[in-house]
């Protein structure tokens, strides 16, 4: 992500606590426990812009567009 909107930062900064939720049933906190906040947000925004991109290639797929302008 590139020049988040206020509402994105909010939103990444939220997910932590999910992330951490899922790094404890996971048994992985050791392995972040003293990583920054923007470390944690890094990887946040690498799976967030994953998803989006894959959301993207599998629409444009289904419809037959490949195209990423939309005219």
């Amino acid at each position: 992500m590139i020049d988040k909107t206020d509402m994105e930062t909010q939103a990444i900064k939220e997910a932590r606590r999910f992330f951490a939720e899922a790094l404890k049933e996971l048994g992985l906190m050791p392995s972040f426990q003293n990583r920054s906040a923007q470390e944690i947000d890094q990887v946040i925004e690498a799976c967030v812009d994953g998803f989006q991109e894959s959301m993207r290639k599998q629409v444009a797929a289904r419809d037959g567009c490949n195209d990423e302008i939309p005219f």
